[in-house]
C-alpha cells in the first residue's frame, strides 16, 4: 500500500476539506461525545488517513453502508475523497446521527444519507437488506460480531471492508460467522500508519445471508457464531 500517496491526497490535494472536518469534529466532540483523539496530527493520521486507505476496494459509483458511523469514519474521509461513492451511513445513537448530519449538510454531500437505526433492524428493512455494494465498518466490535451486523446488508458479489488492526486472532474466531453469513475472507491488506499495525480485512459475499441473521436482541455481541 502507497501510505504517502494518500498522506498527500489529505495533506495536499483535499488539505482545505480536511482541515474543515478537523474543526468540525473538535468543536462539536465534547457535546456528542465522537472521539479521545483530538491532536491535529493524530486525527489526520489515526482517524483520516486510516479511513482513507479503504478506498481503492470500492467499485466506481458503488453505494457503500457504513455500520455504527460514529463520527464518520472512514464514511467521510472516504467520500471527500471519492465524490463519486454513494453512503448510507447507519448510527444508533441520536445525538451522533445529528453532528453526521450537520457535516453532510455542512459539505453540501450529495448521495450521503443518515439514519438512525440500529443495524440488526435496519438489515431486515426490505429496501435495505442484501442492496449495497459495500459495507464498510471502524472500530464497531470484534470481527465475527461485526459481520452479522454487515454482511446482511451487502449484495451478493459485494464486498464487507473491515477496518482493523492486528487481527489475527478474530480472523480465526470469525471463520464459521463468515461462511454461515455467505461470505468467505478473500484478502487481508496490512499495512502501517505511524508504526501503528492496521488491517482491512476483505470479505466477499457469495450468496444470501439466511433470513435469521442479524438475530437481534444482542445476540450478535452475547453469543457470536
Amino acid at each position: 500500500m502507497d501510505i504517502g500517496y494518500y498522506k498527500n491526497l489529505i495533506c495536499g490535494e483535499h488539505e482545505a476539506e480536511f482541515e474543515k472536518l478537523f474543526e468540525m469534529l473538535v468543536s462539536h466532540n465534547k457535546m456528542y461525545n465522537l472521539t479521545s483523539i483530538t491532536q491535529r496530527e493524530e486525527v489526520f493520521l489515526k482517524h483520516f488517513l486510516d479511513s482513507v486507505v479503504g478506498e481503492k476496494h470500492l467499485p466506481e459509483g458503488a453505494e457503500v453502508c457504513e455500520i455504527g458511523s460514529g463520527g464518520g469514519f472512514p464514511s467521510i474521509p472516504l467520500k471527500i475523497i471519492r465524490p463519486d461513492l454513494k453512503f448510507t451511513l447507519i448510527e444508533s445513537t441520536g445525538k451522533k446521527c445529528g453532528y453526521l448530519q450537520e457535516v453532510v449538510d455542512n459539505f453540501a454531500f450529495p448521495d450521503v444519507k443518515v439514519m438512525n437505526v440500529r443495524a440488526e433492524e435496519g438489515a431486515r428493512r426490505q429496501e435495505m437488506r442484501e442492496h449495497f455494494d459495500a459495507a464498510v465498518a471502524r472500530a464497531v466490535a470484534r470481527l465475527n460480531t461485526l459481520c452479522e451486523y454487515c454482511l446482511p446488508f451487502v449484495k451478493t458479489g459485494g464486498l464487507f471492508v473491515a477496518y482493523k488492526g492486528e487481527c489475527g486472532e478474530e480472523l480465526k474466531e470469525s471463520a464459521n460467522a463468515i461462511s454461515v453469513l455467505g461470505g468467505y475472507t478473500e484478502h487481508v491488506e496490512k499495512f502501517e500508519i505511524n508504526g501503528e499495525k492496521r488491517s482491512l480485512v476483505l470479505i466477499r459475499k457469495i450468496k444470501s445471508t439466511p433470513q435469521r441473521y442479524p438475530r437481534g436482541r444482542g445476540l450478535e455481541r452475547k453469543r457470536p457464531l
